[in-house]
């Protein structure tokens, strides 16, 4: 299950509570990855000790190596994940209007060479769209030999399985599970197959 706060990630405020509510509701028997804008130590730690499986460190953070490497070394790269967003080919945090002069491929390399192994990689102007997702960058980040889950603009089940065929470790949906597009038992048989 990846857990999104969307309103932190927009800079509207955040959810704390219904964070820390589902985490503790899920429990043991449910992985939870927790996301959105998370990009101080103190955030990252809270939602570890409240539950999550794994924290996206958010792309605001990623940037920063001495940062990262803290991170890593404190709850290991199993724990966590970095989130390269983009827009226009560059990297650019989500709800920020800053475009940074570093491509997704490069802030990849980059963490990778810290010690991170896992990879969300959103493509800020289809996120929310279902235009599908950016499979092409997702892939040239995976072929770096980082476990790549895509995120952003996901629509059908053609799209979960171009995700499978090109080597991803997953994609995240939201809307197209919101809206019914198809379900979440279609989507599980869908990339087991």
């Amino acid at each position: 299950m990846h857990f999104v706060d969307l309103d932190r990630a927009l800079g509207a405020g955040d959810n704390r509570e219904l964070a820390r509510r589902f985490l503790a509701d899920a429990g043991e028997g449910l992985l939870v990855q927790v996301g959105g804008a998370l990009v101080t130590e103190a955030a990252i730690a809270e939602m570890l000790a409240w539950g999550a499986s794994r924290v996206v460190i958010g792309t605001g953070a990623a940037i920063d190596p001495t940062l990262v490497s803290r991170l890593l070394v404190r709850h290991g790269a199993d724990r966590l994940a970095v989130g390269i967003d983009a827009r226009d080919g560059r990297v650019a945090a989500r709800g920020s209007t800053t475009v940074m002069d570093l491509t997704p491929v490069e802030l990849a390399r980059h963490v990778q060479s810290l010690g991170a192994r896992t990879a969300i990689y959103t493509d800020a102007a289809r996120d929310g769209t279902l235009a599908g997702p950016d499979l092409d960058g997702a892939r040239t980040i995976a072929a770096l030999g980082l476990d790549v889950i895509v995120s952003g603009g996901v629509a059908s089940l053609d799209d979960l399985r171009g995700a499978a065929d090109a080597g991803l470790a997953g994609a995240i949906v939201g809307r197209a599970l919101h809206e019914g597009r198809f379900t979440l038992t279609e989507a599980l048989a869908c990339v087991a197959a």
